[in-house]
């Protein structure tokens, strides 16, 4: 009786524990532009770079009991591609042609410079999300240079810890929000046309 009454106690205790940590999650955001552009160029070719200017693929951490084991991750390898495919087709929508390399074309270059999830420090459980994400934006042509940095956040707040599947969501939102005010910049595609 008591070998069984013991046991039911650890159990207990075990299962609040584990109530109270966050797991770490691995997100594979899918960010799209969220705005018609306006097009502003003549089919002209556009070098388009996206890279990762970020100094971790560690966005912040969950909170809870015990931060250190919740982080939230998202790699370069899995979103740098996907930054790529929707810089080339805003580059399209502002008229222009995306090209890997042409001699003399301009050069737009999107930096993804910060990327970041921030949960309250104090209590064991997440009730709320701080998600922000910033690029920057360069563009050079002929001698002509646009320089321009874009931002957005989002602060959700939550009745029980966010899942990989809500995570992802709202750090994809964010970035879309973000990207899109690049492209929306008309000074980007002034710079741009010849």
């Amino acid at each position: 009786m008591l070998q069984r009454l013991l046991f039911g106690l650890i159990a207990v205790t075990t299962l609040t524990l584990a109530g109270c940590a966050n797991s770490p999650q691995q997100l594979s955001p899918q960010p799209v532009l969220t705005s018609q552009l306006a097009p502003v160029g003549q089919g002209q070719q556009v070098v388009v770079r996206v890279v990762d200017g970020r100094p971790s693929p560690v966005l912040g951490t969950r909170g809870g009991l015990y931060p250190e084991t919740s982080s939230v991750t998202v790699q370069a390898n899995d979103i740098i591609p996907k930054l790529q495919a929707q810089a080339e087709a805003a580059v399209r929508l502002l008229g222009y042609t995306p090209s890997a390399n042409a001699g003399g074309a301009p050069v737009l270059t999107v930096t993804l410079a910060n990327l970041s999830y921030q949960s309250p420090k104090e209590g064991m459980y997440v009730t709320e999300a701080t998600i922000g994400a910033n690029f920057k934006a360069d563009v050079n042509n002929n001698g002509r240079h646009y320089a321009g940095a874009y931002g957005a956040s989002l602060n959700q707040r939550f009745g029980m810890a966010p899942n990989v599947d809500t995570n992802t969501k709202l750090v994809s939102d964010v970035l879309s929000d973000a990207l899109t005010r690049v492209f929306k910049d008309p000074s980007i595609g002034r710079t741009l046309s010849n």
